[in-house]
């Protein structure tokens, strides 16, 4: 069922998503502060958008394309909730990219506003989590509106410096919605 927020329209990632997901991750400027790089071609956009859907049947929840309310046919990025692993630890993990037409808008903030109180408030997560670079201010600005805080660094990715792994517990979320 597509949810709708503010300026956003989000719906469900479905198989037809797979040249939007390219066009965006495969774009090496979304991928300024991705040690993995841009995707290299559609096949790959396709076997992640796989595992998204997967993810969706298994948990009931997942990714979801994003769009504003007044265009949405185009998309603009893509974002959602899920169970990563990353290093030694297991987390419901906030991700999300935004195509560059988009930045600077606050469109980011408002989605991990969104993220965060669908998580504790629809599917009553226990805590949400999301890992950023250290040199991605933007995104690091983005989460504490959101409410998230620094734990601690993480290695998460073989020779590159280490990430920084932000966290936000449903009962920190209790008190700040009181």
């Amino acid at each position: 069922m597509p949810q709708q927020h503010s300026r956003l329209y989000l719906r469900p990632v479905n198989a037809l998503d797979a040249d939007d997901l390219f066009r965006i991750y495969g774009d090496p400027a979304t991928n300024t502060f991705n040690p993995a790089g841009p995707y290299p071609d559609i096949d790959h956009a396709r076997n992640v958008l796989a595992r998204w859907l997967s993810h969706w049947e298994t948990y009931g929840f997942g990714g979801w394309a994003i769009s504003l309310k007044d265009n949405p046919e185009r998309i603009i990025g893509f974002g959602g909730l899920s169970i990563s692993s990353y290093a030694d630890i297991s987390i419901n993990n906030l991700g999300y990219r935004f195509a560059t037409e988009s930045w600077g808008k606050g469109l980011a903030t408002e989605f991990a506003n969104y993220a965060v109180s669908y998580g504790f408030g629809e599917i009553k997560l226990p805590e949400i989590s999301a890992v950023v670079r250290a040199n991605h201010i933007a995104s690091q600005k983005v989460l504490k509106n959101a409410g998230l805080r620094y734990i601690r660094d993480i290695h998460d990715v073989k020779n590159a410096p280490a990430s920084m792994l932000f966290t936000l517990t449903h009962a920190e979320w209790d008190k700040k919605s009181e």
